[in-house]
């Protein structure tokens, strides 16, 4: 693969990565200490190009920070 389709890949995972770290570190502020603490969630990350009929998946757990 080119260089430039390896830096638009790198910089596009990058973004994702930083964007999708503030929504989730927002989201566990949002719903609150007593709602979060000491307890595991579920997250999925979905990738889609329609161009390339690429639908990919990732789920793992996030736990939320000990009271």
């Amino acid at each position: 693969m080119s260089g430039d389709f390896n830096m638009s890949m790198r910089k596009f995972l990058k973004q994702v990565g930083v964007t999708s770290q503030q929504a989730i570190e927002e989201a566990m502020r949002s719903a609150g200490q007593e709602r979060t603490a000491g307890k595991s969630f579920t997250a999925r990350m979905v990738l889609t190009i329609d161009e390339l009929d690429l639908s990919h998946s990732v789920e793992g757990r996030i736990d939320g920070k000990a009271e």
